[in-house]
């Protein structure tokens, strides 16, 4: 199992509605109007199943 990585809160502007909208390593959701970017477009690669420690198999 990996170190986990420190999460960095990220800032944008919202490509919808125009507001300022923060989130988690690039990925973002704006809670006024809905628009939400690609999981793909975040900073960092997600985690794998295996590193979260509630996964079954661990």
């Amino acid at each position: 199992m990996r170190a986990p990585d420190t999460s960095e809160i990220t800032r944008t502007e919202c490509q919808k509605c125009g507001a300022e909208i923060h989130g988690l390593n690039g990925r973002y959701c704006c809670a006024l109007c809905g628009w939400v970017n690609h999981w793909s477009e975040g900073h960092r690669d997600l985690p794998d199943l295996e590193d979260d420690p509630d996964y079954p198999g661990q």
